[in-house]
Parts: C-alpha cells; sequence; structure tokens
C-alpha cells in the first residue's frame, strides 16, 4: 500500500490518568508533568474528606486528608490545582460526586478568575449518586435530593456551560463491587434514567434532546475482554434504543453512548504484581478494538495500584501503553473489527437480554432510587459467588490461586515500589486552611452560605449560590454542611442482612467450629466489623460480614464512616468477641493506634482486633506493635481461613492459650 492510498486514522481517545494526591501544589505539578509526557486530558483524584464534604481539619478527616486525592477546601486550594493550567484550552474530568456542585463552583471561579471564557469550558463532574449508595460510600444526603441536586449542575451547565458533560454514570465501581456485566449495564442504564426523568422538568422540551446527548457513562473493562467488548456494544445499542424509545430522541447524534474508562483495578493482584501489566493491557484492548464502541477517554491504573499509591513513574507507564496503541499501531486505520461476527452478535444480544430483564426489575420497584436496597444486596450476592469461585478454583487468577511459586518482583525492590505520602502534608494543610479563615471576609461569607441554604431549602437550583459562596471564600465543609442541615444526612444499605444466605456449601467444618466456639462461650460467637475513617469502599468489609454470616456466627456490620469512638463504644455495648475493620484508604496507621487506644481505655484490651485493607508490610509490623491480632492484605483472598483465625482468637482451645 502505497502513502497516498494509506487509509485516514481515527483520532485516538483523551488520554488521562487518573491522579491527585498530597496537596494542590504538588498535584499541579504532577499534571503538568504529565502533560508535558503527552497526556491530553486531566482527571482529578479528591481526598476523601473533600468527597465527603467534610474540611481538612474536622475529626472525621484525621489520617485521611491528602490519602487517596487531592485536599480542595476553598478557592485558594483549587487555585493552585490549576496553577499555570489554561482551564480554557483544559479538558478536565473531576471525579466526583456528593460535592460535584461545589467543585464545579470552585472550577468556574477560577476559570473566570483565569479569564477564561466559561463557556468554552471541557470536562466533566462525575455527579453519581446512586452508585455511591450501591459501592463507593461518598454520599452525604437521602438520594432524593441528591438527585435534584445532580439535575441542578445539568440545568446549570446546559445554560451557562454547554460543552461539559454535566453527569457521568458510573458503572466502574459497580463491576468493582462484584456486578455481572448484566447487572454492571441494567445498574447504570436505570441510573441514567432516572436522572433524566428527574431533568426533564428542569430544562425547556426543546433543550431537552441537547441535555440527553450530554449525559455520558464511565464504565469498567474487566480481564474478560471479549465479555467486556461486548459489553460495549450492548451498552451502546441498549442506550440507543433507551434515548429513542423512552424519550424520543430523534437525533442519532444525542442518542450516542459516549463513555470513558478505567480499566479494572478489582483483577489487579498483590501477589506476582507485575502480571498486573499484561491484566491493563489486556483489559484497554475490549475499550479500543470495536470502533463502534470505542471510548472517548481512556485512564488505565497503574502495576502496582494494589500495594498502594503509584510513583509518577508508574502512571508514565500505564500513559505509555495507551500512546503505544494509538500511534504505534494500525489499530485506528480500520471500521469496526467485529461487525457481522456471530459469536460477537449472539453474545451482545444475550447480555441485552439480561440487563432488559433486570431493568424491568428496578422498573416495577419505582426506578432506581426506589430500588436501591435491592441493587446493593444484590452486589453484595454476586461479589460473594465471586469470591467463591476464585477460592474453589473455578476462576484461576494467576499467581495467586494457582501458580503462585515465581521470582521475586525487582520491580518493588528499595522503595517497595510505591509513593508513601508524607504525613506533615495534613498538618501543613490545615494550617493553609486556618490562614485562609483567617484571610477572608467572614460576613461576606455568612451571607452567602445563608443564601445557598435558602436556596436549597426552597428547591431552587443551588448552582448559582454554590458560586457565589465559592468567590466568597466558604469552605467545602461549610457548604456541605448546609447541604446536611437542610436535607439531613444519610446511611446506606450495607447489602448484610442479618439472615444467613441459602448457599453454605463448603461451610461444613467452619460452621463446626463456630458452634464448638459458641458453646465454650456460652453464647453465640459475636463479631463485630467496622469501617473506621471516611473510605466508602466496603466491599471487603461486606464480604467478611456476609461469610461470617453464613458461618454461624453474630455479627454487627453498620456500614461506613464510623469514629474510632464509635465503634469501640458498639463493641463495648454488644459484648463483641472479635472485632474486625477495613481501611482500604492508607489511613490505618493513625486510626487504628487511636481505636488500640480507646479499647484498652475501655476495658476492652483482651478483644482481639483483626485488621483489613491495603497495608504495606512496614505498616502491617506496626499494626502488630499497637496490638493488633491478625493483619490481612489482598493476598489473603481464602476467606475461610480467616474465618478459622477469628475462631481461634475468640475462644482459644486450651492447647492453643
Amino acid at each position: 500500500m502505497t502513502e497516498t492510498t494509506r487509509p485516514a486514522k481515527d483520532k485516538p481517545w483523551l488520554f488521562r490518568t487518573y491522579a491527585g494526591h498530597s496537596t494542590a501544589e504538588k498535584s499541579n505539578a504532577l499534571y503538568r508533568m504529565n502533560l508535558a509526557k503527552g497526556q491530553t486530558g486531566l482527571s482529578v483524584a479528591f481526598d476523601l474528606p473533600t468527597q465527603t464534604g467534610y474540611d481538612s481539619d474536622h475529626v472525621l478527616s484525621r489520617g485521611e486528608v491528602g490519602k487517596v486525592g487531592v485536599p480542595v477546601c476553598h478557592l485558594g486550594d483549587m487555585r493552585a490545582l490549576f496553577h499555570e493550567i489554561p482551564l480554557e484550552q483544559m479538558n478536565t474530568s473531576m471525579t466526583i460526586n456528593a460535592t460535584a456542585p461545589w467543585l464545579l463552583a470552585l472550577y468556574i471561579a477560577v476559570a473566570e478568575e483565569q479569564g477564561a471564557d466559561v463557556s468554552k469550558l471541557q470536562g466533566t463532574v462525575q455527579n453519581d449518586l446512586v452508585k455511591e449508595y450501591l459501592s463507593r460510600g461518598t454520599y452525604i444526603c437521602p438520594p432524593k435530593p441528591s438527585l435534584a441536586m445532580i439535575t441542578d449542575v445539568a440545568a446549570y451547565t446546559r445554560e451557562h456551560l454547554p460543552k461539559w458533560n454535566p453527569m457521568n454514570v458510573c458503572s466502574y465501581h459497580l463491576q468493582e463491587a462484584g456486578a455481572t456485566p448484566e447487572q454492571e449495564l441494567a445498574f447504570a442504564l436505570a441510573t441514567g434514567i432516572a436522572v433524566l426523568d428527574d431533568l426533564k422538568v428542569k430544562v425547556p422540551a426543546e433543550g431537552f434532546p441537547e441535555m440527553v446527548g450530554r449525559i455520558s457513562f464511565f464504565v469498567n473493562a474487566g480481564i474478560r475482554f471479549v465479555t467486556e467488548m461486548c459489553k460495549m456494544r450492548a451498552f451502546t445499542e441498549l442506550w440507543d434504543e433507551i434515548c429513542r424509545e423512552r424519550y424520543g430522541i430523534e437525533e442519532e447524534k444525542y442518542r450516542r453512548f459516549r463513555y470513558g474508562v478505567q480499566v479494572n483495578s478489582l483483577g489487579l493482584t498483590e501477589q506476582q504484581p507485575e502480571n498486573n501489566v499484561y491484566r491493563i493491557l489486556i483489559e484497554m484492548l475490549a475499550v479500543t478494538l470495536s470502533k463502534n464502541a470505542r471510548a472517548r477517554a481512556v485512564q488505565l491504573p497503574a502495576w502496582n495500584e494494589a500495594l498502594g499509591l503509584p510513583r509518577p513513574w508508574d502512571q508514565q507507564w500505564s500513559l505509555r501503553m495507551q500512546q503505544i496503541m494509538a500511534y504505534e499501531t494500525d489499530l485506528l486505520e480500520y471500521g469496526d473489527l467485529f461487525e457481522g461476527n456471530p459469536a460477537v452478535t449472539a453474545k451482545v444480544e444475550d447480555l441485552k437480554a439480561g440487563a432488559r430483564a433486570e431493568l424491568a426489575q428496578i422498573d416495577a420497584m419505582g426506578g432506581a432510587i426506589a430500588a436501591i436496597d435491592y441493587m446493593k444486596g444484590r452486589l453484595v450476592e454476586a461479589n460473594a459467588e465471586r469470591i467463591g469461585r476464585i477460592e474453589s478454583e473455578e476462576t484461576i487468577v494467576v499467581g495467586v490461586n494457582r501458580w503462585q511459586q515465581g521470582e521475586p518482583s525487582p520491580l518493588t525492590a528499595g522503595d517497595g515500589g510505591i509513593m508513601v505520602v508524607d504525613p506533615a502534608v495534613e498538618k501543613d494543610q490545615i494550617a493553609r486552611l486556618e490562614a485562609w479563615r483567617a484571610g477572608r471576609d467572614e460576613a461576606a461569607v455568612q451571607a452567602a452560605l445563608a443564601e445557598l441554604k435558602a436556596a436549597a431549602a426552597a428547591g431552587q437550583n443551588v448552582m448559582p449560590a454554590s458560586i457565589k459562596a465559592a468567590k466568597a471564600g466558604a469552605t467545602t465543609g461549610e457548604w456541605a454542611g448546609v447541604m446536611r442541615a437542610v436535607h439531613g444526612q444519610y446511611r446506606g444499605p450495607t447489602g448484610v442482612s442479618k439472615a444467613p444466605s441459602n448457599n453454605t456449601r463448603g461451610l461444613d467444618e467452619i460452621r463446626a467450629a463456630v458452634d464448638e466456639a459458641s458453646a465454650r462461650l456460652g453464647r453465640r460467637l459475636k463479631f463485630l466489623v467496622g469501617k473506621p475513617g471516611l473510605d466508602g469502599h466496603s466491599n471487603g468489609a461486606e464480604q467478611i460480614a456476609y461469610r461470617a454470616r453464613d458461618c454461624g456466627m453474630d455479627i454487627t456490620y453498620d456500614g461506613i464512616r464510623l469514629t474510632p469512638e464509635e465503634i469501640v463504644a458498639k463493641a463495648l455495648e454488644e459484648g463483641a468477641h472479635v472485632v474486625g475493620l477495613s481501611i482500604l484508604s492508607g489511613s490505618h496507621l493513625p486510626l487504628i493506634e487511636e481505636l488500640m487506644e480507646r479499647m484498652r481505655a475501655a476495658g476492652l484490651g483482651d478483644v482481639p482486633v483483626v485488621v483489613g485493607g491495603i497495608i504495606p508490610d512496614e505498616d502491617a509490623a506496626r499494626l502488630i506493635g499497637y496490638g493488633v491480632a491478625r493483619v490481612y492484605t489482598p493476598k489473603d483472598f481464602e476467606l475461610n481461613r480467616i474465618m478459622f483465625d477469628i475462631v481461634a482468637l475468640a475462644a482459644p482451645t486450651p492447647a492453643a492459650a
């Protein structure tokens, strides 16, 4: 083929890396470095206090500041985050949900300070609260007012930010929580339907089709890449069908399924972590090979995310993977490679049928908002089945349940293969926050917050008042405090009922051990599962509680976002024989240290405490030094072994004692 007849290449997707840590200044340096390396879009990770509406100096923020993202408490932080980055020229994705109206308000305020034409701003706020109740846990308010805030953002952007995607239906965390492909399809589409049904009354009828076209999706791509590719095609076809039949959208461009993707982190392994590079590459194929279902933006995890916070080099390696695929291969020179393939067509139709059945069930319950408890229960069950298949080796995971022997990884030598956030970051961030409060016009802040409260209470769009509060100098915690005062707080369903499931296959031995231990204790073995801090990644805690319940233990699991003080009070009240704690945000050291001190002060020093999370070996040793009995990390995937440990800790046999 000559150069003159070579087919024209499609434009590549946006290259993103999900980044942000420590402080706004450090994150800004990272963003500018990534852009210089060829990244074409920004993807901002915020820390948990920012995501859940707390300032860095709030009691619940202790140990969480700057850990899983960047802390943004006020306009000064947002200004520093985008210093020397021209927002009018950027395409910025902000992974923010409960505080999305507030973070978008801060972004608009900074853009105006830069002299940008706000109508030219391009990007996305995730702004999907439904999945927060199901899988991620960074919600603040109850579902109905949260839905109203989603559509407030959408209605505001229609008028003022016409190029901005106001909502990114996020099925990514659904798969991370164990969703089957059919559940991921149905639950995400049901969320999109709930948002559009609410938005329909907030925008003029003639403007509604365009707003349908601005709803985007953020999807997960797992290791079964043929199934995942078919899932993407099913998403495309089902969304087109919903837009056409439910909403009467005639223009094809407004029915287009527009999605970005982060490939699967759930399948990344702590064992033989170098294998994760292949997993990430294979998962990327699912969302790039099929032109008719190709992602508009791709962000890849780093190979070492199961170990801790990736370093800049690790993120660069994932970025280079995308660039090689887009620029060195001939992928973008061809049409869809799978059109007319009978195996693909059959799989797509099968997935669509399963998703339609789930959608019908959700519709019959009154839609996504009414069906939150149902969907949460389905996810916990599906995840339990997934883990069971790995334990029984029905699902093979290389280096985990098969071929565990291998050479030590040179990639983890030296610094352990991860970046560690300096503990001094939290203190420095709090000092800057205190200085910000001291230097602002307090009367102007209080007036702006009063205006915001009046708008929220009256059911008015909160965006204009949020922007005024941002410019006046209000903080993230103050904005969220207004929303809590108006709408109340909310505790989402755990998906773990008290009644055992019907599937106790393979649990006979451990159930007998629990019965024997309970007899020695004089009552049913009581196991308290708690999640201290702001970490909302509840999958591990749910699965431990779910398995412990099915093994015959008396469990207490009250869900996420508890203080060490609340957990200790519950252990005392319930007479817990063992306390199990789950933290995946990296805040395990300060939170567990405080909890162990409180346990001893409450006279519970003899109650064994076990901890699970992404915990480096040196941190595990420190936790043992605090008095923790056992530490579990992602490599400890055999839940029955953990159950036997709990039995032994609760009621040691005379020989063991």
